[in-house]
């Protein structure tokens, strides 16, 4: 029977007693929180390795303890707030922006749905809870967390605050369309938005080898999302001066900081579920080992491939600049966004000719037979948008302003600089001054003057 025609079966959850339900709640925020503290320690140590520094190595041993020291310090800094600030939303932003982010999680599979562990004797699934639309739950959490850096800069009552705030909106509706249409690829070939049923589906090949696109697109959007660098606008200190969080300090601003790094652990932790098999064993371990995928195994690998992706977060920070406001704005709504729903067509029409029994020849011809058609009316597009640029481009070197920008700058290769002005005689100037007749000795240097009228001025 077609997956899409396939009831969701989804009666292992809700069985559970309220004291395991707590104790499955308690455990997720426990990891999340370990996992942080992880996070926080790798990334200040692997960019300081990537720099050939020393890093963090006081607190703990190898400086292990540095972020839970951070925090400690966050905790009994003095806790300011800004006298123009709306106190309400103030203090409310930074809950807004970590509360979600501690929700996304309650939907992730740490374990196979029929492979039941035993708690306190209580045999139960390793997943809190699951839902039909789980997936579209994650979407839905991860946009309200946004309005947390929102309302932070909104409420501050400063002008760079409300900069970043507002850059975060823009950025997250860019990227939050080209993160849904990597979703719905994966949603199509499994049949399914439960989590759980996503990770089932890919016991033969994971969807990073079966959905190569929406898995980059995925990870493009994840680091937009977070506002990690070199995505990072909305705190951009460059030209924020710290962003949304500038009037902020103390315990708020380390919700601000857990937020960030909460979402950086919800985002990794949906890719592996929906693109990396979830708590699946990789493959040369599923191989040989019938019970990698038992017990408490899962949980080992689905931690490890967390861990990667956490690290490829500080890969990217210690290697890539930050990019600027508009080129962020252009790779998402002229780059991510259609490269998305035309792969997302792709994807749509592959299924559907496999509903129809079409050979994987016959779909493979239509598709590359798509991809040309596509190709070759871009290739026209884009010569006779190039023709038009031509065609309006005025004819000689374009006149060069070293003022335009407010301050002085060299000219580029090709720009030719404004003429100098002669400098006036002293006769003119005092003409100029008493309103005299010769006001208009503005002829530039080496030009064509009358000797005889600058004699008779």
């Amino acid at each position: 029977m077609s997956p899409y025609l396939a009831a969701e079966d989804l009666s292992m959850f809700g069985r559970d007693p309220w004291w395991l339900i707590l104790v499955k709640a308690v455990f997720c925020f426990a990891f999340l929180m370990v996992t942080v503290l992880i996070s926080i320690v790798m990334e200040r140590k692997v960019v300081a390795w990537m720099q050939l520094r020393i890093g963090p190595n006081r607190h703990g041993p190898w400086g292990m303890l540095q972020s839970l020291a951070d925090g400690v310090k966050l905790m009994l800094k003095e806790d300011v707030v800004v006298k123009r600030a709306d106190k309400a939303v103030y203090v409310l932003a930074p809950i807004v922006a970590a509360v979600p982010a501690f929700m996304a999680f309650a939907v992730i599979p740490f374990g196979p749905a029929g492979n039941e562990v035993s708690i306190f004797g209580q045999r139960t699934t390793m997943q809190l809870t699951d839902l039909p639309i789980a997936a579209l739950y994650i979407l839905a959490v991860a946009s309200v967390g946004i309005y947390g850096i929102v309302l932070a800069g909104w409420s501050s009552g400063s002008t760079y605050p409300l900069l970043g705030g507002l850059r975060s909106c823009a950025q997250m509706i860019s990227y939050e369309i080209a993160m849904g249409a990597a979703f719905a690829s994966v949603f199509l070939y499994s049949g399914s938005m439960s989590t759980s049923t996503i990770v089932e589906q890919q016991t033969d090949r994971w969807y990073i080898l079966l959905l190569p696109v929406s898995f980059l697109i995925y990870i493009v959007t994840m680091v937009g999302e977070t506002n990690r660098a070199p995505f990072d606008m909305p705190e951009s200190e460059g030209d924020l001066v710290g962003g949304f969080n500038t009037e902020y300090s103390s315990i708020k601003f380390a919700m601000f900081m857990l937020a960030e790094y909460i979402n950086m652990v919800t985002v990794s932790a949906v890719a592996v579920t929906l693109f990396l098999g979830g708590w699946r064993a990789p493959w040369p371990i599923s191989t040989f080992w019938e019970g990698a995928n038992h017990g408490w195994w899962p949980m080992l690998w689905f931690t490890g491939k967390l861990l990667s992706l956490l690290f490829g977060f500080v890969w990217l920070r210690g290697t890539l600049p930050r990019v600027r406001y508009d080129q962020l704005m252009k790779l998402g709504w002229k780059v991510l966004i259609p490269v998305s729903l035309v792969w997302l067509m792709a994807v749509a029409t592959v299924r559907a000719l496999r509903n129809e029994n079409y050979d994987f020849a016959d779909i493979a011809l239509y598709i590359a037979g798509g991809v040309l058609a596509l190709l070759l009316l871009s290739f026209v597009a884009d010569m006779f948008r190039s023709r038009a640029k031509e065609a309006e481009r005025p004819e000689g070197p374009a006149a060069f302003d070293p003022m335009a920008g407010g301050f002085p700058v060299p000219p580029l290769p090709g720009q030719e600089l404004p003429p100098v002005p002669r400098r006036r005689s002293r006769r003119e100037r005092e003409l100029i001054v008493s309103g005299g007749p010769d006001t208009q000795s503005d002829q530039p240097l080496g030009g064509p003057t009358d000797g005889k009228e600058a004699s008779d001025g």
